[in-house]
């Protein structure tokens, strides 16, 4: 039996803390790969393209640059946009509305249109921006 000298490096490395770590580690992933997986696979249903039966309330106004006023995405004038308004008033008492005017629209275009909302008697009433870049 040989003694070794205290003050002598040792020649090998004890590779047994890490082959622990790597088995250890193995265990783990085969575990978590095995349960990631959800359920038996089936063929899904289509859902039919039918529009919600939930009525959108809010109402967005978009005055073109052109002048052309738009309900969502319907082009109207200011009578038929009086009279679809006051409609859905009489469904809706209190709808949110969005006015978007573009940058480049005549000033008079969407003070028309702010004005036609008060004769309405519509009081929640949005202006719609781009939000500031810095």
């Amino acid at each position: 039996m040989q003694i070794q000298d205290s003050g002598k490096p040792y020649d090998d490395i004890n590779i047994t803390p890490m082959l622990d770590l790597a088995y250890v580690l193995l265990v783990i992933f085969i575990i978590m790969t095995t349960a990631t997986v959800q359920g038996q696979k089936v063929n899904l249903p289509k859902a039919s393209a039918a529009p919600s039966l939930a009525t959108q309330t809010t109402k967005a106004i978009t005055v073109a640059n052109d002048g052309k006023i738009f309900l969502d995405t319907i082009p109207v004038t200011l009578p038929e946009l009086e009279q679809r308004l006051v409609q859905q008033k009489a469904l809706t008492p209190e709808f949110p509305v969005v006015l978007r005017g573009d940058a480049q629209a005549q000033y008079q275009s969407v003070m028309d249109v702010l004005d036609l909302l008060g004769r309405v008697g519509l009081t929640q009433v949005g202006l719609a921006t781009k939000p500031l870049v810095k």
